[in-house]
């Protein structure tokens, strides 16, 4: 495996992995079926494992707690806070708002220090903007978590430009976590350069869009419980049209030799050398295909065929429903 430098020196795999889809969202898988994944990713190359406290909520940083006994060494760990939690409902009932006071990150990154069963995380992230809070206090509590050395790197997630220039300003951003993927290319605007000017690293997430640009994703397989069941681009209409582009993914990796979720990591890896995708994965086939991508090398020709093939324009349907969408690119 291949590997990336973000930001300030934080090395990772070039393909990390979206751990949330084993607990959270997606229907969950049974948990040694999971620490199964997590382990073979480690005999992969696969290194840069990304959570979050609200993923279950709680129970994703748990069972990576326990796929990382003996291990730690070999793992990046990435987690998130900035959601306030309640104690009533399940799973995605439970969120009850963002939360980035500086004194609930101090406990939320006791709580997943404890879950994880580390000392330090590797790379901590506000999971989303706080319009309550200003930026500068939160990353100046993140930033007194690095000098106590119970966290390496800072990271946001879902942050605009102008937010990001902020934050920076405060303490080095090591890396911010965006969606980005030939299914959503906002970041292109203006984040991506942002990135660029301040040498921080960028983290795809949903980099094959939510299991869609696989073009092996059957909506009507989905769990009850799957989130994407209710999200825009997977409703009727919508996904009629989006299956024609992913359509014309699957002739080009045809053509290449390779698997549609491949060239669809293989061009996002393309794009920058300080990019690094986390593609979820519960199954250890999903794991090492989505490993692959990293060995295929696009040319430029290669890479403005594939743009021209899936543009940016041609995608129907919000990436999230209303309220998860006033949440990003704040």
């Amino acid at each position: 495996m291949k590997t990336r430098t973000l930001g300030q020196g934080l090395e990772v795999s070039a393909i990390g992995l979206g751990c949330m889809g084993m607990s959270f969202a997606y229907g969950g898988a049974p948990e040694a079926e999971s620490i199964k994944t997590l382990h073979h990713a480690l005999e992969l190359g696969v290194t840069f494992w990304d959570t979050a406290e609200v993923y279950g909520p709680f129970e994703n940083e748990e069972l990576l707690g326990k796929a990382l006994k003996g291990r730690r060494d070999q793992v990046q760990v990435a987690t998130k806070f900035g959601f306030r939690i309640s104690d009533q409902g399940v799973g995605r009932e439970r969120i009850a708002g963002v939360d980035s006071r500086p004194e609930h990150i101090r406990e939320a990154v006791e709580g997943s220090l404890k879950r994880l069963g580390i000392e330090t995380i590797d790379l901590l992230y506000q999971h989303r903007v706080d319009p309550a809070v200003p930026i500068e206090d939160t990353v100046g509590a993140m930033a007194e978590l690095v000098n106590a050395g119970k966290v390496r790197f800072l990271g946001l997630s879902e942050a605009s430009a102008t937010t990001l220039r902020r934050a920076h300003a405060v303490h080095p951003i090591t890396a911010l976590q965006s969606e980005y993927s030939l299914w959503y290319r906002e970041a292109e605007k203006e984040v991506l350069p942002t990135c660029a000017e301040f040498g921080i690293g960028f983290v795809p997430y949903s980099p094959l869009g939510r299991g869609f640009l696989t073009g092996k994703l059957k909506v009507e397989e989905l769990d009850e419980k799957d989130m994407r069941r209710g999200l825009p681009r997977f409703q009727d209409e919508a996904l009629k049209q989006n299956m024609r582009l992913v359509d014309a993914l699957n002739q080009q990796a045809e053509q290449r030799g390779c698997t549609a979720a491949q060239l669809a990591l293989a061009w996002l890896l393309a794009q920058k050398p300080w990019i690094a995708p986390i593609p979820g994965a519960r199954k250890i086939h999903h794991l090492a295909d989505n490993a692959g991508a990293a060995g295929i090398e696009l040319d430029s020709d290669t890479q403005q065929a594939i743009s021209q093939a899936l543009p940016a324009d041609a995608i129907v349907g919000e990436r999230y429903d209303e309220k998860n969408q006033r949440m990003t690119n704040l």
